[in-house]
């Protein structure tokens, strides 16, 4: 007997890639069950896999950055923090080194992250906290059909009290754009190459080198264009270094809300004749709505 959730979460995180640097992304969950009916002649209750799987997926990815460990860009190391890590990702033009509390990673024994090796990770989780009767779990990642043009960006939130403050999680979203109430795809084709695996920080996050915590091998690895971000929050202190290309400033928090208005201000100020209203997704079905 088989059973079927389809839509059961949406996994928001950033994940580590040799090709493309730090990359937000949002994959919708599926979930089938495979196994005996129970005394309550169900192989699980909707209300466990809804709450229960829905809970361990979310905690062992979601908000997180993922780091595939058999990478050999990728060093993990205790940092001089109790129950923080260190990791560099040393790669070509693209070297990112952080200090985050050890919860706002996932660490996957794989050289590259995609929906498969993800997939069996938290298949491989799933099942150790399945009841006896449930034989099977068959996980389907897949990422929101988006009719237009989208981004994948990277970001922390330091007032967030929950797991949007780690300091690198990120979100794959759709932008619509209206000049003067007329859409306007060619802003927003604009703004998707702007922001392609960006890193968005906030202005008032930014360090100077001799503050900033990373690894003394990091610390070796630096370049000039290198910018540094840090901040404590309620689960610790988060410390990034990204290099200029990569990175876009923002004199705002980068929650939703505030990108949008972000964007919309951008845009007011290239031309001040126009109307401009911005509706900013984060992730899948859910974001902000400004206008200027």
């Amino acid at each position: 007997m088989q059973l079927f959730v389809n839509d059961l979460t949406v996994i928001d995180f950033s994940y580590l890639c040799s090709e493309r640097g730090v990359v937000g992304e949002s994959w919708i969950v599926d979930v089938l069950l495979s196994g005996d009916l129970n005394a309550e002649s169900m192989v699980l209750d909707f209300g466990i896999v809804k709450k229960q799987i829905k809970a361990i997926i979310d905690d062992s990815v979601d908000h997180k950055l993922v780091l595939p460990t058999q990478n050999s860009d990728i060093s993990i190391s205790k940092s001089n923090r109790s129950d923080h890590l260190y990791v560099d990702f040393d790669v070509k033009d693209n070297g990112i080194f952080l200090q985050s509390p050890s919860a706002a990673f996932a660490q996957i024994e794989t050289d590259y992250i995609n929906e498969l090796s993800v997939t069996r990770y938290l298949e491989s989780v799933i099942k150790q906290q399945l009841p006896e009767n449930v034989q099977g779990i068959e996980l389907t990642l897949r990422a929101e059909n988006i009719n237009g043009e989208y981004y994948h960006y990277t970001h922390g939130l330091k007032k967030h009290d929950g797991n949007c403050q780690r300091i690198a999680h990120g979100h794959r979203s759709t932008i619509h754009i209206y000049e003067n109430d007329v859409r306007s795809t060619d802003l927003e084709q604009m703004w998707c190459n702007r922001w392609q695996d960006i890193y968005l920080a906030t202005v008032s996050d930014q360090i100077e080198l001799s503050q900033v915590e990373l690894s003394e091998q990091a610390k070796g690895k630096l370049k000039p264009d290198h910018q540094y971000f840090s901040y404590y929050a309620p689960q610790g202190r988060f410390d990034i270094a990204v290099r200029a290309g990569t990175l876009e400033i923002v004199d705002c928090d980068s929650t939703v809300e505030l990108l949008a208005d972000y964007i919309a201000r951008q845009l007011k100020a290239a031309n001040d004749a126009n109307n401009y209203r911005v509706v900013a997704f984060e992730g899948v079905g859910k974001g902000a709505i400004a206008s200027a």
